[in-house]
């Protein structure tokens, strides 16, 4: 287990690199809300102190009736910096744990970009947007949001798309950040896999970090997905420390 101040640092690079449109503090928990967009990662109660354990019950109503106003399954964000105490209350309650997520970093410095592309972000948000919405098979009324989520983003963020015969076949998004770079939004096509293009755009996507100053790469990428987890490792990329989210079993809270 990282110290906290490791967790600490990782997670506010995340806040930017996803910002969510409204931010609400009760104490030390961020609730993160955004109506455009169905993200958990934009839609949750985020703990950032492990030993802020005050009026647990009612605070969890609080933050629950927030969610109950956008229309939202109240969900947590539980990650090392969440107290022990307020999961045990949230599986008491009934609360299910969903989502293991794994957060890895990789020092840049010590990869080989030797034979990598050197490929150029795309400028125009509509057409990444359009593209991995595509590639993920999601539904094109997520488009709005995700323009909303990419327009909000205030560090420097490269946008990076592979095309086959004119048709997006894999896309990647990286967020520069200081000495941090954050890959997001990474995917494949379904009948375009297993061609070496996950591998092409992340190496490219990581160079383009490296060549503007980043040191370190970090991801989330759900336990579940052995195939993202295997091509991760391949670069160098190691688990620093894992989250998992806690979603009421009704809207109610």
């Amino acid at each position: 287990m990282p110290g906290l101040a490791t967790v600490r640092q990782i997670e506010a690079v995340g806040f930017r690199a996803w910002p969510a449109t409204s931010v609400h503090y009760d104490g030390t928990w961020a609730i993160r809300m955004t109506a455009a967009h169905p993200s958990k990662r934009l839609n949750s109660i985020n703990p950032l102190d492990p030993a802020d354990i005050r009026d647990i019950p009612a605070r969890v109503e609080r933050a629950s009736q927030r969610f109950r106003a956008y229309g939202r399954r109240p969900v947590f964000r539980q990650s090392p910096l969440a107290p022990p105490e307020l999961d045990d209350y949230l599986a008491s309650r009934g609360w299910e744990r969903l989502d293991e997520t794994v957060v890895m970093t990789a020092d840049l410095t010590a990869m080989d970009f030797a034979g990598t592309i050197d490929q150029i972000p795309l400028r125009d948000i509509g057409r990444y947007v359009d593209a991995s919405l595509k590639v993920h098979g999601r539904d094109a009324s997520l488009r709005a949001g995700f323009s909303e989520l990419l327009n909000g983003i205030r560090p420097v963020k490269g946008m990076f798309m592979i095309e086959e015969d004119g048709q997006p076949v894999s896309v990647a998004l990286c967020v520069h950040d200081g000495a941090m770079a954050g890959l997001f939004d990474i995917g494949t096509s379904r009948e375009s896999r297993r061609n070496g293009h996950g591998r092409a755009i992340v190496a490219s996507a990581l160079k383009w970090a490296m060549k503007h100053g980043a040191k370190t790469a970090w991801l989330q990428i759900e336990t579940v997905n052995a195939p993202g987890l295997a091509l991760y490792e391949g670069f160098g990329f190691t688990e620093i420390y894992r989250y998992a989210y806690r979603e009421s079993p009704n809207h109610e809270g």
